[in-house]
């Protein structure tokens, strides 16, 4: 007996699974990748400058529990005039 009809030759309903089962390995098989763009690692880079701002507020902490801590009047005023003038 021979039967005919439309899209006869093309139809094979096992070659369906087995091209999503190779599918699937290629996607087991691919790699995570990470890119860090420029601006990450800036930030990365600043994080060592925060370190070393770190160090210095822990020794003006430390000056200050100790009671070696003075304050310059003088410049203290003279940078609040400076800012001020460079804000108009």
């Amino acid at each position: 007996m021979k039967i005919n009809g439309t899209n006869q030759s093309n139809f094979n309903p096992y070659q369906k699974p087995v091209n999503k089962q190779a599918e699937v390995k290629k996607a087991v098989l691919q790699e995570d990748n990470i890119q860090i763009s420029s601006q990450a690692k800036q930030l990365q880079e600043s994080t060592k400058v925060q370190a070393e701002r770190e160090k210095k507020v822990a020794e003006l902490k430390q000056a200050i529990d100790n009671g070696s801590y003075k304050v310059d009047s003088e410049a203290a005023a003279k940078k609040m005039i400076e800012f001020w003038n460079n804000r108009k």
